[in-house]
């Protein structure tokens, strides 16, 4: 008997690299004139957040960022997907600019690139200006897609000739749906189906702008594109029935953000599901939301499993109670959708290019007796996961990086610091840094192009 034991080779000059957001490991939330955020105000409200964690210190990145860069390197990453916090450049959303902001994220991106790593500049990842919610109210409102606008031009004409990798939003859904639906994250509200869906194009008019201003002062090589985490559908059987099944599925579900910014239009369907509580848009604002980007990114995690039900229609089927999941409960071991998600905005939207932009695995990690941190179920999890995005390029999807979410512990929203997403773990305590396992494990990857 032989085994096979060829490694799975990844496509020549494919981009790996990890991924983090400012929110999370800057700490420094009141530092040099930084204003309040949505997360900063909704962080001290009772019972929205465990143990009552706030983002105040975090992982200290704002002071130990070069030790962090330093590190990275060390662990062979050539690629790092950050974002920037739009209060600590504009503290009230709009009006005055802090320069004290401006100069940080002018050091950080220079100590970046100085470590050897490219940087890849998410726009907004979360942390809305708490003004922006007061005076306007958020998302709900277009002013504040026209505050976003001014905030763009700032930082690509700031850092638009060393950055040349934008992120215009970090999944529209989240901030939306679940900042104004459901209220499981900040602002915290429980509103309107009609003022979600307004949520959602206000979101989409921020998107127009930030590809306007890449086009407009990002300079030579400049590319932009969008971070979605769509919904994902896996055909429980790869037959063409079950597979058509998972692509109506997935349009209808991720009609709200892909039809318009890839079809320049919301589709009948969505329009007539909605009624009433359709968005209200102005002449232009489609044309705007739709301007040509340059790639999409994918924040895959899970996906859901749907069959061909009656007359063909999709049967989007249960978890089972013992479906395996990580310690974030919310987070099902489903590594087909790293499969299936870029296949199908390859094949329906005709996507050319697709970086998955954010995955990983939520655990509470401990170290060992001797300090070592053993995550071999992290490690199991993104290599399964990555063999199967290794078989959508095989398949002929145009995926063309990944960067694994995330590069440390860190704050993981309304779970405060109880759940690790990172590859390195943190000492909130101490701010001592270790790699895991799963670091270790992840650069080898990296350095051989490949799953070995």
């Amino acid at each position: 008997m032989s085994i096979n034991t060829k490694p799975l080779t990844f496509p020549k000059n494919f981009i790996w690299g990890y991924a983090a957001a400012a929110a999370q490991i800057e700490g420094a939330a009141f530092t040099d004139g930084k204003g309040w955020s949505i997360w900063d105000t909704f962080a001290r409200e009772p019972g929205k957040v465990h143990n009552g964690d706030t983002l105040d210190v975090a992982c200290n990145h704002y002071k130990l960022f070069k030790k962090d860069f330093a590190l990275m390197a060390k662990l062979g990453a050539k690629n790092y997907r950050l974002s920037i916090s739009w209060p600590r450049i504009y503290p009230n959303g709009t009006g005055e600019i802090n320069q004290k902001g401006v100069d940080f994220y002018n050091r950080l991106i220079d100590a970046c690139i100085d470590a050897g790593i490219t940087p890849w500049v998410t726009m907004f990842h979360w942390d809305l200006p708490q003004q922006l919610e007061t005076d306007f109210g958020g998302w709900r409102d277009r002013r504040t897609a026209d505050a976003f606008a001014t905030y763009a031009d700032t930082i690509v004409q700031a850092y638009g000739d060393r950055v040349k990798n934008w992120i215009t939003l970090n999944e529209i859904v989240c901030f939306t749906r679940l900042g104004y639906g459901n209220g499981q994250k900040a602002p915290g509200l429980k509103l309107s189906d009609q003022v979600v869906n307004q949520t959602f194009h206000t979101a989409l008019l921020a998107h127009g702008h930030g590809i306007r201003a890449v086009r407009e002062f990002g300079g030579k090589g400049a590319r932009v594109g969008l971070t979605d985490n769509s919904e994902i559908y896996i055909p429980l059987t790869e037959t063409p029935a079950d597979i058509e099944a998972a692509k109506q599925a997935f349009v209808t579900a991720n009609a709200r953000v892909l039809e318009p910014i890839y079809r320049g239009k919301y589709s009948s369907e969505y329009l007539r599901e909605a009624g009433s509580d359709a968005p209200v848009f102005e002449p232009g604002d489609l044309e705007h939301i739709s301007r040509p980007t340059d790639f999409l990114g994918m924040n895959v995690y899970n996906g859901q499993f749907v069959r061909a039900g009656k007359r063909g229609r999709p049967e989007v089927l249960p978890y089972p109670p013992s479906f395996p999941t990580a310690d974030a409960a919310w987070l099902r071991h489903t590594p087909q959708a790293l499969y299936w998600g870029p296949r199908s905005v390859a094949e329906i939207y005709g996507v050319k290019a697709v970086y998955i932009t954010e995955n990983g695995a939520g655990y509470f990690d401990e170290p060992e007796e001797n300090g070592e941190v053993l995550d071999l179920h992290r490690r199991d999890y993104v290599r399964n996961y990555l063999c199967e995005l290794h078989r959508s390029i095989r398949d002929g999807v145009p995926v063309k990086g990944y960067f694994l979410w995330s590069f440390m512990d860190n704050y993981e929203w309304e779970d405060g610091y109880r759940c690790r997403f990172g590859v390195v773990y943190t000492d909130y305590a101490t701010q001592k840094r270790t790699p895991k396992a799963s670091a270790h494990w992840y650069t080898e990857v990296m350095k051989q192009n490949a799953i070995v």
